[in-house]
């Protein structure tokens, strides 16, 4: 017997988004599907290549790689915004090599990144004087301190586990996390902290860590999310994910 069907819109009734996420990654994809789960909005991940250590040459490689991992995304898809989940290589690479690249598969889609996303946060926030955390070595998160300053925000406070394992970064426990930002809270008054890397465990500390310090924390994933959230024009208000989350862009 042949079955009749009828067919509809698909998931993404209100946005289809995309993210393109390192393979050495273990973080992004639980945290986003916990703060994409909206009515209407439809996720799909792609992984790129990305070896354990962590530096400006394995960084720079994966704007060559991105096109290939844009075009693992369902090409049937009509995407509202793409996000390429790597602060660090987007620091490297830049907004516009970023953007450039997958805009090479999916011409019509808006695109960002971690460092963009946080941009637009830390602004949507009200916050200039930033305490800052990364995992990274010193090389790249100089690098990263740079694009911030050049954005306008001015660091006032600095603190890096210095670990160039993406494989042992994701296993930094969210305790030491927490920890971490009361230390560079404490080190001088601060609008927001942001803790960059979409491989720490970042989302649970969030709001205690609000509290505790009386200031905003901005992560990489939390970021990166609202922002693509924002973009493809979704702003329902979401508790459990920082004061970010209140604000639209």
């Amino acid at each position: 017997m042949k079955l009749d069907f009828e067919t509809d819109a698909g998931i993404g009734t209100r946005a289809t988004l995309g993210t393109i996420v390192l393979s050495t990654d273990e973080t992004l994809e639980p945290e986003f599907a916990r703060m994409t789960a909206l009515d209407g909005v439809a996720l799909y991940h792609s992984r790129i290549p990305m070896v354990a250590e962590i530096n400006t040459d394995t960084l720079q490689q994966m704007e060559h790689d991105l096109p290939a991992s844009a075009q693992l995304l369902p090409t049937s898809l009509d995407f509202d915004v793409i996000g390429y989940g790597c602060t660090s290589a987007a620091t490297v690479i830049g907004q516009a090599g970023v953007a450039r690249a997958i805009n090479s598969v999916f011409p019509q889609a808006k695109v960002t990144d971690p460092l963009t996303a946080i941009i637009a946060a830390a602004n949507a926030l009200g916050a200039k004087r930033l305490g800052f955390i990364t995992p990274y070595i010193p090389d790249v998160s100089s690098r990263m301190r740079h694009k911030l300053e050049e954005a306008g925000f001015e660091i006032v406070a600095f603190g890096s586990f210095e670990e160039s394992d993406d494989r042992v970064v994701a296993r930094i426990s969210p305790t030491s996390i927490a920890t971490a930002i009361d230390q560079v809270s404490a080190q001088a008054d601060c609008d927001a902290i942001v803790v960059a890397c979409t491989n720490l465990r970042c989302l649970n500390v969030i709001g205690k860590s609000e509290n505790r310090n009386r200031t905003r924390v901005i992560t990489s994933n939390q970021a990166l999310a609202w922002h693509m959230l924002r973009l493809a024009g979704v702003a329902d208000p979401q508790t459990g994910f920082g004061k970010l989350y209140e604000t639209t862009l």
